[in-house]
C-alpha cells in the first residue's frame, strides 16, 4: 500500500486510464475483426469505409499513447496487403 499522498493520487489517476486504455484497445480490436470478416466475405465497398475508419481510430489511439506508433504501422501494413490482395 502506498503511504504518500502523491502515491494514493498516482494509483487512481492510473486506474481511471487503464480502464479508458483497455475500453480504446478493445474497440479497435472489435473494428480488426470485423475488416477481416469483411475482407473473408470480399465486400470491397464495405472494407473500403470500413478499414479507414479502422485506421482512423488505430491513429487517435496513437496520438492519445494507447497504441505505440510502430504497432499500429505495422497493423495498418498487413491489413492493407490484404485489402490489396482482395482488389486483384
Amino acid at each position: 500500500m502506498a503511504h504518500r499522498r502523491s502515491s494514493i493520487k498516482k494509483i487512481r489517476t492510473d486506474k481511471r486510464r487503464r480502464i479508458q486504455n483497455v475500453r480504446v484497445i478493445s474497440e479497435l480490436r472489435t473494428f480488426a475483426r470485423k475488416v477481416g470478416a469483411l475482407i473473408s466475405e470480399k465486400k470491397v465497398a464495405e472494407v473500403a469505409s470500413a478499414s479507414r475508419d479502422f485506421f482512423s481510430r488505430l491513429d487517435r489511439a496513437v496520438k492519445k499513447g494507447v497504441v505505440h506508433k510502430n504497432r499500429a504501422s505495422r497493423q495498418k501494413s498487413r491489413l492493407q496487403l490484404k485489402i490489396n490482395s482482395l482488389k486483384k
